[in-house]
C-alpha cells in the first residue's frame, strides 16, 4: 500500500499533522513513531515525569560534545507517541510576535505573526476563556496555575517591585510582566501532543500508526522523494509515499535522516561513504538552544513543596491524584513564570524566569532526588539566543551517535544578557516583598560575582533547555534547507515540519511554538493538495 503522506515522528508537530492531514478521508496518512505508545501513567501524572527519564523505552539520549569549558552533555528527548510533549516541563508560551514577523523579514513568507497569531487560537483551550487574542476552543487545553501561597505571592510582589506588570496571562501580545505560570494541564492530566491531537483522530480509519518504527533514510527515485527505510520490530520495512514525506522527528533527528538520505553537505557526505543526492549545506547547521543556569535559595518560610514530595507524604499525595486529579502530582514543576528585558538594545524582553518552590537534583544514577529542607529554585534563561552550534552524523550507520555541537556563549549578545540576567534574579531576591523570607543563595551560583565568574559557570555548569532548532531553517538564507513552503528546495515531495523549520529561536519554551507551527504548516499542506 502507498500513502499520500507518510510522516516521521509522532511528537509536538508530527501529531499535529496526522490529525489535521487524516480530516479529510480522502487522504492516506500513515504515521511513524520509533517509541512505543503513551500509556505509562507516569507521562500522563504532570509530577510523574522524572520517572521517566531514567527509562530508555520512552526517551532518547544524545551525547553533546564538550568544548569550550561546556562539558559534554545528556539531552534528553521523548521516545514514544506525543514525542517531547510527553516528557517536557508543559510551560505553555507562545513567544513575542516580534519574533515571527522577523521570520518573515528573513525570507518565511507567509510565517508573521498574521499567520501564527490564529494558528495559536486555533489550537488552544484555554481556561480563561476565548478572546481576541486567546482560544477557547482548540484539542490544547491551557490552564494557569492556582496554588496561591504566601510564597509565590511575594515572589510576584518582588517582581513587581523590580518595575514588572502582574499579569493574569502571560502570553498576551506584550510578553514583559509576572504571573503564575501557563501549562500544557488540562483537569490535572498532561496535555501531549498525542493526548490532544492524536486521539481525536485515531478511529479514522484512513490514519494508521505505526510504533516501534525506526526510519533509517528517505527513498528517492532521482530527486523524488518515493517513501522510507525504516526498522520495525527488528526487521527492515519499506513504506511508499504516492504524496509526501513530511519529516517531523525533531531539531536532533530530522537532520540526521536527511543526511543519511544523501540531503546535506554534499562533501561531508562523501566523506562517510554517502553518495549526496542534493548538496545542501545548512542541514544540520544552525542549531540553537536555550541555555539555562539554576539559582537555588533556602527559605525561612515552610511553604516550598518539597516535604510533600518525599516519603509517606509523597504516597499520600500520589493517592490523591488518583483518586482527585489533583494535589501537588497535578502540577507542574515552574508554579510562576516572568518575561523581562535586561540590556535596553533587545527592546523587548530578553530574559525568562520560572520559579518553583520544589528543589530536585539527580543523583549518580540519574535519579531525581527531593531537596531535604525549604528551599527553592529559580531557572533563567537568555530567550533569543544567537549562539550557532550543529548535528552531524558521523556515519552511514543509524546506530552510530551523531555529533551534536552546542555551540553555546559564542556570540557576544548572549554573554551579555546571561550576565544581566544573573545580576538580576540576585537583585530580584533582595526585594523587600521576599527578602523577609530568604535565608541566602546557594552555591555554585552563590561564587558567582563577577562577569567572568557568571559565564565560566554558565558554560560548565548550565543546563540545556531542551528547545533546540534552526537545523533545517527555512528562509532567504543562501544555506536554507526548506522554502516557505517547508519544501526541503531541491528535492521532491519532501517537508520538513518540526522545530528545526525556525529561522530564530523563540522568545519561549518551543512546544507551543511548534504545535502551532505545525497547524499554519497544514494549512499549507492542504492548500497545496487542494489546487
Amino acid at each position: 500500500m502507498s500513502w499520500d503522506y507518510i510522516i516521521v515522528g509522532a511528537g509536538s508537530a508530527g501529531c499535529v499533522l496526522a490529525d489535521r492531514l487524516s480530516a479529510n478521508p480522502a487522504n492516506r496518512v500513515l504515521l511513524l513513531e520509533a517509541g512505543p505508545e503513551d500509556r505509562s501513567p507516569f507521562i500522563h501524572m504532570p509530577r510523574g515525569v522524572a520517572k521517566l527519564y531514567t527509562d530508555p523505552r520512552h526517551v532518547w539520549y544524545f551525547q553533546t560534545e564538550a568544548h569550550d569549558d561546556v562539558p559534554s552533555e545528556t539531552w534528553i528527548r521523548g521516545k514514544m507517541l506525543g514525542g517531547s510533549s510527553s516528557v517536557n516541563g508543559m510551560m505553555y508560551f507562545r513567544g513575542q510576535p516580534q519574533d515571527y514577523d522577523g521570520w518573515e523579514r528573513l525570507g518565511a513568507k507567509g510565517w508573521g505573526w498574521n499567520a501564527m497569531g490564529p494558528a495559536f487560537r486555533a489550537i488552544e483551550r484555554h481556561e480563561l476563556g476565548e478572546d481576541e487574542v486567546r482560544g477557547g476552543s482548540g484539542p490544547l487545553g491551557i490552564s494557569i496555575e492556582r496554588e496561591r501561597t504566601p510564597l509565590t505571592e511575594a515572589f510576584i510582589a518582588a517582581g513587581e517591585q523590580m518595575g514588572l506588570p502582574r499579569v493574569e496571562d502571560l502570553n498576551r501580545p506584550r510578553q514583559e510582566g509576572v504571573g503564575y505560570a501557563t501549562r500544557t494541564i488540562w483537569k490535572g492530566r498532561r496535555q501531549s501532543s498525542a493526548q490532544t491531537f492524536l486521539k481525536q483522530a485515531r478511529g479514522r480509519p484512513n490514519l494508521r500508526i505505526v510504533t516501534g518504527a525506526t526510519v533509517d533514510r528517505i527513498l528517492f527515485d532521482g530527486r523524488r522523494a518515493i517513501g522510507v527505510a525504516a526498522t520495525v520490530g527488528g526487521a527492515a520495512q519499506r513504506f511508499d509515499a504516492e504524496g509526501e514525506v513530511i519529516l517531523s522527528a525533531g531539531s536532533l533527528m530530522s537532520p540526521q535522516i536527511l543526511q543519511r538520505s544523501g540531503v546535506g553537505n554534499a562533501a561531508h557526505l562523501q566523506a562517510i561513504g554517502i553518495a549526496p543526492v542534493i548538496d545542501s549545506p545548512g542541514v544540520g547547521e544552525h542549531l540553537l538552544e536555550h541555555r539555562l543556569m539554576m539559582m537555588q535559595f533556602d527559605i525561612a518560610v515552610p511553604h516550598s513543596h518539597n516535604p510533600q514530595l518525599r516519603g509517606l507524604r509523597l504516597a499520600a499525595n500520589v493517592l490523591r491524584y488518583y483518586l482527585s486529579r489533583s494535589g501537588m502530582m497535578a502540577v507542574a514543576y515552574g508554579t510562576v513564570g516572568a518575561f523581562a528585558r535586561v540590556l535596553p538594545e533587545s527592546g523587548t524582553s530578553d530574559i525568562e524566569i520560572l520559579f518553583s518552590p520544589a528543589v530536585a537534583m539527580p543523583d549518580a544514577k540519574g535519579n531525581m532526588v527531593v531537596d531535604r529542607n525549604h528551599s527553592v529554585q529559580l531557572f533563567g534563561y537568555p530567550l533569543r539566543s544567537r549562539s550557532e552550534g550543529w548535528v552531524r552524523i558521523a556515519s552511514a550507520d543509524p546506530n552510530q551517535p551523531a555529533q551534536i555541537h552546542a555551540g553555546y556563549l559564542t556570540d557576544p549578545y548572549d554573554c551579555a544578557v546571561t550576565v544581566a540576567m544573573h545580576r538580576y534574579i540576585r537583585e530580584w531576591m533582595r526585594q523587600p516583598a521576599i527578602a523577609p523570607m530568604v535565608i541566602g543563595e546557594r552555591e555554585p551560583s552563590r561564587s558567582m560575582q563577577t562577569d567572568e565568574q557568571i559565564l565560566s559557570a554558565f558554560r560548565s555548569q548550565g543546563q540545556a533547555g531542551y528547545h533546540a532548532c534552526g537545523t533545517c531553517r527555512m528562509g532567504d538564507f543562501d544555506d536554507a534547507v526548506l522554502d516557505e513552503k517547508l519544501r526541503v528546495r531541491g528535492v521532491d515531495g519532501l517537508r520538513v515540519v518540526d522545530g528545526s523549520i525556525m529561522p530564530t529561536m523563540v522568545s519561549a519554551n518551543t512546544n507551543g511554538p511548534i504545535m502551532a507551527a505545525a497547524w499554519h504548516a497544514a494549512s499549507l499542506i492542504l492548500e497545496g493538495r487542494n489546487r
